[in-house]
């Protein structure tokens, strides 16, 4: 163990927690409290109520809550799919083929997400390729900039995974396309799971890039969130951030449990 002492083991437990709570748990909490809250007393909000939620149910947050779910399914679908198949192509490559590679899917996360945005926004307003306006421009977006984290989750899979059960498959006579679906993708199924995981929350809480492409018919919820925060309206921006991040931790829920039963196959 690293910290041998018991006492120092508890020692580093109460700096984890005091840093921990401060930093990552209390902001959220607070933003859980706002939620419920009709007003602020000193640093925290006070009184209870449920109305900012009954606004939620009646106004236009349940279809930006379904528009960001929607565009997060079709981004992380799309950019596990991508971000697979180029993970496989780089495997049986040289070295410097799989940089090239890296470089390429690296590249739109090593910039601003609002330049990914505006080059989108430039690339694809005139014809032949018309997106802009159009929520097919939203979901691009959203795949070009979680496509990275999907082909590296799928890459340390592969040097992780032994080449062993695909070589006594060969051995055995089959064929390099039932190798590939009746062995190596069951194999990678966890970090498969993983990563649409990983999509999908990313994309669920994108906006930079968003607020430069996004049509009036298509508003994801993180852009509803921060337009009542700008205009004053911070606890029913609260309540959309809570809706969110509910929504999003259902979705990751069921993800790790199909995870699982796929460790355990």
């Amino acid at each position: 163990m690293l910290v041998p002492s018991k006492s120092a083991r508890r020692a580093v437990h109460l700096l984890f927690f005091a840093l921990f709570v401060p930093v990552f748990a209390l902001p959220l909490l607070v933003i859980v409290a706002a939620s419920f809250a009709t007003g602020w007393s000193g640093a925290l909000p006070s009184g209870a109520t449920l109305a900012h939620y009954r606004d939620i149910a009646h106004g236009d947050a349940l279809d930006a809550l379904l528009t960001s779910v929607l565009t997060a399914l079709a981004a992380s679908l799309t950019a596990l799919t991508a971000g697979t198949w180029a993970a496989l192509a780089a495997e049986k490559r040289t070295r410097r083929t799989r940089r090239i590679i890296d470089a390429l899917f690296l590249l739109p996360v090593a910039v601003p997400s609002v330049v990914v945005g505006l080059s989108l926004l430039v690339a694809f307003s005139r014809p032949p390729l018309l997106l802009n306006g159009t929520p097919q421009i939203v979901i691009l977006a959203h795949t070009v900039l979680v496509t990275a984290f999907a082909y590296q989750s799928v890459t340390a899979a592969l040097t992780r995974l032994d080449p062993a059960y695909e070589q006594c498959a060969a051995g055995l006579g089959a064929r390099p396309v039932h190798v590939l679906w009746r062995v190596k993708l069951p194999l990678l199924l966890p970090s498969l799971t993983a990563a649409a995981g990983l999509c999908f929350a990313l994309s669920m809480g994108e906006l930079s890039a968003t607020m430069m492409i996004y049509p009036p018919d298509w508003l994801p919820l993180p852009v509803q969130i921060f337009a009542a925060t700008d205009r004053g309206s911070l606890f029913t921006g609260a309540a959309l951030a809570v809706a969110l991040m509910a929504t999003t931790l259902l979705v990751l829920l069921g993800l790790s449990r199909l995870r699982t039963k796929a460790s355990y196959r």
